[in-house]
């Protein structure tokens, strides 16, 4: 899951930095619906459909949201933008927290750095039932995410140009669901009940495999040890011979990220040779 309920209070405190240049289109770039943009976003709508057509939650589920439903125009942006040509590495979360993608649209989604540094624009509707304790304000919320301000923080630090981090990377999450219980609190997919959980996972693993084919991914990295897990998983399953690793996941929950996680971070990237990758464009700003 991108964030836990201890990392929601409070607003966000907007960092202060140079406007970034909105990505630019190639202007020989395929039809889009033909591109390779528009045919992740065809699976994704797939995905999507057979996940609508899931049964109805059981507890301790209350509210069930469908941010690539409601948040489909800031997504869809995002993936136009940064997701038209193939990619070497994939960046894999869980599933959406409620104060990121759950209000953008976006992996890791917290509000600021979509709007402001990756210039993703697009309306965002209200979920069908709406849980009053997590609202959902799209581009304007102003809660705070600390994973999502960790992740791209990071990503900004090393690549102050997004365009650049993109050129071999994308983000991605297992699960586009998020799952709330009665209280507002965040539910991960593995307090669901078992049948329930087996079912959607099986759909989110074919999905990601597929993701994966279609991107020619050649090395995953898992931000947590779920996602991590469940790439595996997937793509064994599937047969693919690509390589997954797994990076420390930024949430508070995890005492290691609140021990400089960003350098932690730096440090498990080049072991991995994603920094390497990043400093062949001049994108990274440094070690």
């Amino acid at each position: 899951m991108e964030e836990s309920a201890a990392e929601t209070a409070g607003t966000v405190t907007e960092p202060v930095t140079e406007p970034v240049p909105a990505a630019e289109e190639e202007e020989d770039e395929e039809d889009d619906d033909d591109g390779l943009a528009g045919r992740f976003l065809q699976l994704e709508r797939e995905q999507n459909a057979l996940l609508q057509a899931l049964p109805p939650f059981g507890e301790p589920v209350s509210h069930v949201y469908h941010p690539l439903d409601y948040a489909w125009e800031p997504h869809c942006d995002f993936v136009r933008r940064y997701c038209r040509t193939p990619k070497r590495v994939l960046f894999l979360g869980m599933n959406p927290g409620p104060f990121g993608m759950a209000q953008t649209g976006v992996p890791f989604g917290e509000a600021w750095h979509v709007r402001e540094w990756l210039r993703v624009v697009g309306g965002v509707k209200k979920p069908p039932s709406e849980h009053p304790k997590r609202p959902v304000l799209g581009l304007a919320c102003r809660r705070a995410e600390v994973s999502g301000a960790r992740f791209w923080g990071l990503v900004r630090t090393l690549c102050p140009d997004p365009r650049l981090f993109f050129r071999h990377c994308f983000v991605h999450n297992h699960c586009p669901l998020l799952f709330l219980a009665s209280s507002g609190r965040n539910l991960p997919p593995t307090e669901l009940p078992p049948a329930q959980r087996d079912r959607l996972m099986g759909l989110c693993d074919r999905a990601l495999a597929r993701a994966v084919g279609l991107l020619g991914v050649g090395l995953v990295v898992g931000v947590g040890r779920y996602a991590e897990r469940r790439a595996r998983r997937a793509l064994a399953a599937a047969g693919l011979t690509v390589r997954v690793e797994g990076l420390p996941h930024p949430s508070p929950r995890n005492p290691r990220a609140n021990r400089g996680w960003e350098e932690l971070a730096k440090a498990r990237l080049g072991e991995l040779g994603v920094l390497e990758l990043l400093e062949e464009e001049g994108g990274a700003a440094g070690r």
